[in-house]
């Protein structure tokens, strides 16, 4: 007897973990004054000006389709700014390539790797949810660990870190990234470095896997994701981009040409104008910080602890119980949190605060602290 498509797929991918959360949601949408909605990633800051100035201006100019590879100006536009922001050793455009948003990546870099059945993809413990997705779409073995040297002995193909982190917003020194490279090359597994919320750094300072310093002036084995998601606050746009290794981003080039994953050529255009500019950034990260600097102090009163959040738009709190006591807790005074037990395990005692909500929204919640 053939096993029904729905079950098929409950064994190839975990249960979507927001629907995990609807009571909680409708129980902070019953509050008072309104929902204070933490939960999620999502920017909610007007788009620059650049950017939908340049949508627009390319609008009716894409007739045809665009390429995988983007255009020229955008390939420039990628380059120089990560060579004159992250201090990346030279760049062609053979180590470029942008994405449909990095989410898609993430879901189908092992696959779109050629991996399977009898490869390991090594995930962080704690980490964002699509890295395990990914492995299991390829049906590869997921190893969670955070220790490069259990990684290296993994055999793994593919190893993905993140820094600053999604949930708990921990920076990788400068050392520990240079361990990372080394256990990735000592058995020639690619290395996915995750650098998509790099400009949003409070504590520590990031450095990419495509810096010298950490590379050895070498980009083999080295793969960068990057995202102008939060950076420019254009998530809707699906706007990313790879930097590294040209053989690695070669491979996934033609592959991504057979699947047709092409960025649409009027967002091309407004990404080669918010490369450009840095002003917008700053601005952005301005008021993250704003943010921060107020919900912190009133978790910290309200009796919660903050655990790393060096960098991203996150805090990571605990009360020292399960994540969803607290979530509920939370709920009860109109604020929606993210429970720790989304991103593995070692996030059961832990829920994800984002900061990604309007100063109204993050000013309500820290009064109701």
């Amino acid at each position: 007897m053939n096993t029904p498509w729905s079950d098929r797929l409950s064994q190839r991918l975990p249960d979507f973990p927001w629907d995990t959360i609807a009571g909680a949601r409708e129980r902070a949408r019953a509050h008072a004054d309104g929902i204070c909605d933490l939960s999620v990633g999502t920017p909610v800051d007007p788009v620059p000006a650049l950017a939908t100035e340049a949508l627009a201006g390319a609008a009716g100019q894409w007739a045809g389709y665009p390429t995988v590879w983007g255009t020229p100006a955008l390939r420039a536009a990628i380059r120089g700014y990560l060579e004159r922001r992250w201090a990346s050793v030279p760049l062609t455009d053979a180590n470029v390539l942008p994405v449909v948003g990095t989410k898609e990546l993430v879901a189908h870099l092992p696959l779109q790797l050629g991996l399977g059945a009898d490869d390991v993809v090594v995930i962080p413990t704690t980490a964002y949810p699509t890295y395990e997705v990914g492995g299991r779409i390829a049906g590869a073995t997921v190893l969670p660990t955070d220790d490069p040297a259990v990684a290296a002995a993994s055999g793994a193909k593919l190893i993905w870190i993140n820094s600053p982190a999604n949930p708990h917003g921990a920076i990788l020194s400068p050392a520990r990234m240079r361990a990372w490279v080394a256990a990735a090359r000592s058995i020639g597994a690619v290395l996915a470095s995750d650098e998509c919320y790099g400009e949003f750094a409070w504590d520590a300072e990031p450095v990419s896997v495509l810096h010298p310093e950490v590379n050895g002036g070498s980009l083999d084995g080295l793969v960068a994701a990057f995202s102008l998601s939060k950076r420019s606050n254009v998530a809707g746009y699906r706007a990313g981009y790879l930097a590294g290794d040209a053989t690695v981003l070669g491979e996934l080039l033609e592959v991504r040409k057979h699947g047709g994953l092409m960025v649409p050529g009027p967002v091309q255009a407004a990404m080669t104008a918010l490369l450009g500019d840095q002003a917008h950034v700053e601005e952005q990260a301005a008021r993250y910080r704003a943010r921060r600097a107020l919900l912190r102090p009133a978790l910290e009163a309200a009796g919660f602890r903050v655990d790393h959040s060096e960098g991203s738009l996150y805090l990571w709190v605990t009360r020292g119980e399960p994540c969803r006591v607290t979530v509920d807790w939370l709920a009860e005074r109109g604020i929606l949190a993210a429970p720790g037990d989304f991103y593995g395990a070692a996030g059961a005692e832990h829920v994800r605060i984002a900061l990604t909500a309007s100063d109204e929204r993050i000013a309500a919640a820290a009064s109701r602290l």
